[in-house]
């Protein structure tokens, strides 16, 4: 089993930048592709990023494309998500996982937009 540890969320206005991080507890973590998810009151668990193993390629929601970037770094066992332009609508608890959403859930990272 992995644990996540998600972290970097807080407070932000509108127009706003967020940096969050999320560390896996074991190596293995560098063999699959990792994805950001968010959960927002009332809504059902979506992914809005994700990375492959290496780094080469991310996909992004369309909600977020051209104000979310994703990357990892391999050797600190983490995957970053670099979020600007908030919007309100980006207020979710975010967590990362798997795509294939095969390992046990962190605890999440709270992101609220608001002025």
């Amino acid at each position: 089993q992995v644990q996540l540890v998600e972290s970097g969320g807080g407070l932000v206005q509108p127009g706003g930048s967020l940096r969050l991080s999320c560390a896996a507890s074991r190596t293995i973590f560098r063999i699959y592709t990792m994805g950001w998810y968010r959960q927002a009151p009332g809504k059902q668990r979506e992914l809005v990023a994700h990375i492959t193993s290496t780094g080469g390629s991310t996909n992004y929601a369309d909600s977020v494309k051209g104000r979310f970037t994703i990357s990892r770094d391999n050797a600190k066992n983490t995957i970053y998500l670099q979020m600007n332009s908030l919007k309100p609508e980006d207020t979710a608890v975010y967590y990362c996982n798997t795509i294939q959403r095969i390992w046990e859930w962190g605890q999440g990272t709270q992101v609220t937009v608001s002025s």
